[in-house]
């Protein structure tokens, strides 16, 4: 499996081709990519000369890190294959500067329902809307989703029509990827280098194998971190759960910034395994070989490898070709939408067995229906620079009854329910380049962040203060009740004490007749609001994304367009132009 000249001896040759030949060709062809040891291998004479000359660029747009990640490995494959490989990000070009490219390679995220990553707004619109033609222009795409949502895959899929209608070759199909994407990532990566030109595949396993002592921990490897401390942060009385988790990383090798997330590989809990085995008709101790494994128990398999509560539409199709359901069929069909889109909510995989395989299903049916238990991202809540070696989370439990049934949320419920002080955790730090605090500590900055919102502002405050940080901060928090949900109300009173936090307003909505929300606090202050601005302050917003994001960007548009005394299209134009300066970011979910 090793070329002939790969630089090994023979007892290496024996161990390497021993391990290359359990992997799938996706898996060598990722892993080959993945690793970022230095060439140790001389490549055949001729290699990589063939494609010295062909430009090629791969262009992103991401909003969790993953696309930037992959792009990054695609990028660096295709220079070991001899490309002349750039990556560029949708932020830092406009559309017109695709009439200067003539191969590109797109890497996607569809973020929430059907929308484009937060950076990459400007770039998709412009793009949907006057773009000039690119008759010269080849191309593939690869777009990132999550069957879970109804637009899965929406963005990249506007990419690669729009493209093609702008008078692009695709060289390549689009690859829609779920959140287990690395295998379908690395299909599309090869087919579509390839179909750029002769590849020279042999010179990126010579270059890439090389003998590897230890793993590090990350992704491919998480950190099994003990769980040091939790605290509930509301009081008594209050009809939230909010957890704050301190978890050690000594010895992980794992670092982190302010504004980065931290990945946990939770568990489904047994009672939802245990519906799930109920309504399939199932005991748990049959035994199943998911795809690259061993052989499991089923009860296993459930717990620790498979989503096993979301339903998505992707599922039902695949439940509806084991059962045959003819009514599952009909709810299917796509003029059903608004009926399937009610049906989705709040129910999930065990309630659809009830409804569809009232006779239930085998332990093979079962598992091919269902995708890997993904891994939950939580925004970092800690500097490293005031808690060496650990970080922070603030995690809201996720319950409530739908349907005649108590649900909840598999990670924030694992955490809260499973893992006790001393317990471990599977963990690994996720970058989130598009958060970041200022480069100079001297720029003020503006923090929006209701509920646990304010996590990633409690790691910037913190930082702030380590680094003795003299520009000015503030913090415009919300929540329900003053008394029972003023997460980390000490805290904040200390750092104003000490100037490490400069002005602080909060919104409880419920302790007043009128509801009032952070937005609202922006309005009212507005004018002191824009003055920062004006003074070049930074602005951030985290939390929900369905409705607290939009309203605060609304109230942001309302303050520069009252404040500045603009039109409604100059205040747009002028946040604009705050999004792209890198002064208005938002970590939403």
């Amino acid at each position: 499996m090793l070329p002939e000249h790969a630089p090994f001896t023979p007892d290496q040759r024996r161990s390497l081709d021993s391990l290359l030949s359990g992997l799938t060709p996706g898996q060598r062809f990722w892993l080959a990519g993945f690793l970022s040891a230095e060439s140790a291998a001389v490549p055949p004479a001729g290699v990589g000369a063939a494609k010295a000359s062909l430009s090629l660029t791969v262009l992103y747009g991401t909003e969790s890190g993953n696309a930037e990640e992959l792009a990054a490995l695609t990028t660096k494959t295709a220079k070991k294959r001899g490309f002349k490989a750039s990556m560029k990000n949708m932020a830092d070009l406009s559309p017109d500067d695709l009439t200067k490219v003539e191969n590109l390679l797109v890497i996607v995220s569809t973020w929430g329902e059907g929308d484009p990553p937060e950076t990459a707004v400007g770039f998709y619109n412009d793009l949907m809307n006057g773009a000039r033609e690119l008759p010269k222009l080849r191309f593939s795409v690869c777009s990132l989703g999550d069957t879970s949502y109804e637009q899965f895959c929406k963005i990249g899929k506007d990419f690669d029509s729009r493209l093609e209608a702008l008078g692009g070759s695709r060289v390549a199909a689009r690859q829609d990827c779920d959140v287990d994407f690395e295998e379908a990532h690395a299909t599309w990566m090869e087919a579509a280098l390839t179909a750029f030109g002769p590849a020279t595949s042999e010179a990126l396993v010579a270059d890439a194998f090389v003998p590897v002592v230890t793993e590090a921990f990350g992704k491919k490897n998480p950190f099994p971190s003990e769980l040091l401390e939790k605290v509930l942060l509301n009081g008594e009385g209050s009809s939230k759960e909010t957890w704050h988790y301190e978890l050690s990383l000594e010895g992980s090798g794992l670092s982190y910034v302010p504004g980065d997330s931290l990945a946990v590989v939770a568990l489904n809990a047994p009672d939802m395994v245990e519906g799930v085995l109920k309504a399939a008709r199932l005991k748990g101790t049959e035994e199943v070989t998911l795809k690259g494994g061993s052989p499991k128990l089923l009860a296993d398999v459930l717990r620790e490898d498979l989503e096993i509560t979301t339903i998505s539409k992707a599922v039902l199709k695949k439940l509806q070709a084991v059962t045959s359901s003819d009514r599952l069929a009909s709810l299917l069909n796509d003029d059903a939408k608004d009926e399937l889109r009610d049906y989705l909510w709040g129910r999930w995989l065990a309630d659809a067995l009830v409804d569809f395989a009232p006779d239930g299903v085998s332990a093979e049916q079962l598992v091919s229906i269902l995708r890997k238990l993904p891994p939950r991202l939580y925004s970092i809540a800690s500097s490293p620079l005031a808690h060496p070696d650990e970080v922070h989370l603030t995690v809201a439990s996720v319950r409530y009854e739908a349907n005649g049934s108590l649900k909840k949320g598999v990670a924030s419920t694992y955490l809260a329910d499973l893992v006790n002080q001393g317990g471990k955790v599977l963990v690994y730090t996720q970058p989130n380049k598009n958060f970041r605090l200022p480069e100079s500590d001297e720029t003020a900055i503006i923090m929006v962040g209701p509920g646990t919102g304010v996590a990633p502002f409690r790691a910037f405050v913190e930082e702030r203060a380590e680094r003795e940080a003299r520009g000015k901060s503030w913090l415009i928090f919300g929540d329900q009740h003053y008394t029972y949900d003023f997460l980390y109300q000490l805290e904040w009173q200390d750092h104003l004490k000490s100037g490490a936090l400069s002005k602080l307003d909060v919104a409880f909505s419920r302790d007043q007749p009128e509801k009032v929300y952070v937005q609202d606090r922006m309005i009212e202050k507005a004018e002191e609001l824009y003055a920062w601005l004006e003074e070049g302050a930074h602005f951030y917003v985290c939390g929900d994304a369905s409705r607290m994001a939009h309203d605060v960007h609304e109230a942001l548009i309302s303050i520069v367009e009252t404040q500045g005394g603009k039109t409604h299209e100059e205040a747009e134009a002028y946040v604009e132009a705050l999004k792209k300066a890198k002064r208005y970011q938002r970590d939403v979910y």
